[in-house]
């Protein structure tokens, strides 16, 4: 049997339950929920801080908020080396720039597809600032505390997610690959 480390894929449960503890961990040491978009909503406002001082003084959020590099950018740093780091353990890192889907629905252009993967990213994270958290933010640390929204916004997500796919690739896209 392999190494767990070694395999492709973790089962579910497994997945969960660390998830779990990892939010655990979160409020016991910063008494906070995990969250990944208020990072990237503080190093925005860091470079207008350091792009353009006069406005950031009279913009209100500095008011509320004093936007720093902290445990959140931490997180989603881990989140890229944590990445990095499985795949070279698991040895899953073959997947092509271009899936075989992607492919036959839009072509073979690389350009085209990291050009839509950029703007589906930012239109995430769009959705994640006005909806006030993200996938890790709703998704795990709200429905974990029963939030009623978080448990509205998730359904959402997925609700969304899988509309967006059959709308990009059809109902019967993957049948053709």
């Amino acid at each position: 049997m392999k190494n767990l480390l070694q395999k492709k894929s973790w089962p579910p449960y497994l997945v969960g339950a660390g998830i779990g503890v990892l939010s655990w961990f979160a409020f016991l040491t910063a008494d906070h929920p995990l969250g990944i978009t208020t990072a990237f909503e503080h190093t925005a406002a860091l470079l207008d801080k350091s792009v353009a001082p006069a406005f950031a003084e009279r913009n209100s959020y500095f008011d509320q908020e004093s936007p720093k590099i902290g445990w959140e950018w931490m997180l989603v740093v881990g989140v890229f080396v944590g990445s990095f780091i499985s795949s070279k353990i698991s040895g899953d890192r073959n997947a092509p720039a271009v899936p075989p889907l992607w492919e036959q629905r839009f072509g073979t252009s690389e350009t085209k597809r990291y050009i839509a993967a950029f703007i589906g990213g930012m239109l995430m994270l769009f959705g994640a600032r006005i909806a006030q958290g993200c996938t890790s933010g709703h998704g795990i640390s709200g429905t974990l505390q029963l939030a009623a929204s978080s448990w509205l916004f998730t359904a959402i997500f997925f609700s969304t997610s899988i509309g967006t796919a059959f709308l990009l690739f059809g109902r019967e896209g993957r049948k053709n690959v």
